[in-house]
């Protein structure tokens, strides 16, 4: 499989992901001109034209974070208990991180108005306060074992600080915690991060 992602970028969940279950893969950037570090037009592959894009085996490819998070645990058999509550509530987590948080980081990345930045500000405050009560004092987002909610947490919270909200504690200690795991630590390496 390739992973096709920018540095730093939401396609970091996937890397970890892939990391983490021990999938065979490459991964390939991409620059602001839309090209594969291999050479080829990312919109050829992804009209969509953002990352991650994960091309499998057979030259599918597939987009969007839940949809490739969920592949890599259905693929590796990791990451995504096969049935029970933790199961729904991961995918729950990283349906509500995907349409409410990350969208909300736009005026950040974009550099929006102030009062856009406000409400932003305010609606990301009121998500982490979700997510940390959800989280509560488990070890990761969902429960005691890594979900791949937990690769797109460590995105979410990484990129936290761009928008001036303060994490609460126990997602800021979840948050270095994945900082240290060794999955996380190759993909900053291998992306050019470290």
């Amino acid at each position: 499989m390739i992973l096709f992602y920018y540095p730093a970028a939401c396609s970091l969940a996937d890397h970890i992901a892939l990391i983490e279950t021990g999938l065979p893969y490459r991964h390939l950037s991409i620059n602001h001109e839309r090209k594969t570090e291999d050479g080829r037009d990312f919109l050829s592959l992804n009209p969509k034209g953002y990352i991650p894009a994960l091309e499998l085996e057979d030259g599918t490819i597939l987009t969007e974070n839940p949809v490739i998070l969920n592949y890599i645990a259905d693929r590796s058999g990791k990451l995504l208990p096969a049935d029970g509550l933790v199961r729904w509530r991961a995918l729950e987590a990283l349906a509500f991180m995907s349409s409410e948080i990350h969208g909300s980081y736009q005026p950040f990345f974009r550099d929006f108005p102030e009062p856009e930045k406000l409400r932003a500000r305010e609606k990301l405050a009121r998500h982490f306060s979700i997510l940390s009560d959800q989280m509560g004092g488990k070890e990761f987002l969902v429960s005691d074992e890594m979900t791949i909610a937990d690769c797109y947490l460590f995105w979410i919270l990484m990129v936290a600080p761009k928008s001036g909200v303060e994490l609460p504690d126990n997602l800021q200690s979840a948050f270095e915690r994945m900082r240290a795991r060794p999955s996380v630590v190759r993909a900053f390496a291998e992306e050019g991060l470290a």
